[in-house]
């Protein structure tokens, strides 16, 4: 079976999802091939090839055009298909020839399966698959979900029509993807993210000099709630808590200024501190030297980062919001507390700190366990496997 997977971007060394999904089918007897947009970086896991650039100098475009046409004259079956779908969806024929050029290379697939990584994604490619006698499969994440919709309603209509199959990380997900117009009749699995255990650092000795090391992983994006997190260190501040509270994630330059001066008011930047972007290993290895993971997101769709903390044994908190009811068993793996009580959180916070060492070494090892048990890559190369082959 051949599969194609559609990303803007080869996936980083961080980005475990895709790379842990794309060795497992390879693993299982697949051929892959990668389609990212333009781009200078080359992924090595399998084939990969990159999509039409396009030019803004007029004569470089249509001289692109006339090449691209060129090369796709072995192929005029499935562009013909695909010009006929665009005009029957009301594409203009302008808009028709530009979605040809940009989505050149898929039209040119020979493959079972186009299975686009994000939902947005799909956006302006949602015919290509009928075009080529494929089937269509798309993977739903928070912002495609939660966040795009808003901006650009029924966005998703024509896509809704057309994917065979639909993977999601979360049950919160395909729920809020049935709100906006997925018919429940269209096949689904839930494929969760998964931790490659082998790569993972050890812990380090937590809490040696009374200081409560905290550690939070998220984009300085108001999505993430860093208001809110500010707001905790506030009452923990306020409370006389000794604390270093290190956030991993960069920003655009407005956001991060407006946290810098948050901090700087409420005189915490000396205990709230802006990391920026590290690499995957390097943000392991200051997540195995925290005594806590904080979450304080306004909606996740599942959170990867709160699963490492889990897998590394860490005390984890989050507000019960979006998917991470499914991640966290409050009180069992981590604890969950209702939107946006930051009161509440500080003083689960302070209670955790407070614990002894037999009841920190019982949670770690259960909350362990269960990320074994539950969240390991065999189980997700499984996983994909029953998605396609069902």
């Amino acid at each position: 079976m051949i599969i194609g997977i559609i990303l803007s971007k080869p996936p980083g060394y961080s980005e475990t999802f895709f790379n842990s999904k794309i060795k497992g089918l390879k693993e299982n007897g697949y051929k892959i091939v990668l389609f990212t947009g333009p781009t200078q970086e080359k992924y090595e896991g399998c084939t990969h090839i990159k999509g039409p650039k396009v030019y803004k100098y007029f004569l470089l475009q249509v001289f692109k055009m006339f090449l691209v046409g060129f090369q796709l004259l072995p192929h005029l079956k499935a562009v013909r298909n695909y010009f006929k779908l665009e005009r029957q969806y009301g594409s203009s024929l302008k808009r028709s020839i530009e979605k040809i050029y940009v989505n050149s290379e898929l039209l040119k697939f020979k493959g079972d399966w186009l299975h686009f990584g994000f939902a947005t994604l799909t956006i302006d490619r949602e015919l290509v698959a009928q075009a080529i006698g494929a089937k269509m499969a798309v993977s739903l994440r928070g912002y495609d979900i939660n966040v795009y919709p808003l901006k650009h309603p029924s966005c998703y209509k024509l896509l809704w029509k057309q994917v065979n199959k639909v993977h999601s990380i979360s049950h919160f997900l395909l729920q809020k993807a049935w709100l906006l117009g997925l018919s429940k009749h269209v096949p689904y699995q839930i494929i969760t993210p998964a931790v490659d255990l082998s790569s993972l650092p050890s812990t380090k000795n937590h809490n040696s000099k009374g200081i409560i090391k905290i550690v939070t992983i998220a984009r300085l994006h108001w999505i993430k709630g860093i208001d809110y997190l500010i707001e905790v260190a506030n009452c923990l501040r306020n409370a006389k808590v000794n604390f270093e509270w290190l956030v991993i994630g960069s920003g655009l330059n407005a956001e991060t200024e407006r946290y810098i001066y948050l901090l700087k008011e409420r005189e915490l930047e000396t205990q709230v501190i802006l990391k920026g972007a590290c690499s995957h290993s390097e943000t392991l290895n200051c997540l195995a030297a925290a005594d806590m993971y904080v979450q304080t997101s306004l909606n996740e769709g599942f959170c990867n980062a709160v699963l490492e903390a889990q897998a590394l044994g860490i005390s984890s908190l989050a507000f019960k919001v979006g998917g991470l009811p499914e991640n966290i068993r409050d009180k069992e793996t981590g604890w969950l507390i209702e939107p946006y009580d930051v009161e509440a959180m500080a003083k689960i916070i302070i209670d955790i700190s407070e614990f002894s060492f037999k009841e920190k070494e019982a949670f770690t090892k259960r909350v362990i366990k269960r990320v074994q048990n539950d969240f390991n890559l065999e189980q997700q190369k499984q996983a994909f496997d029953e998605f396609y082959m069902k």
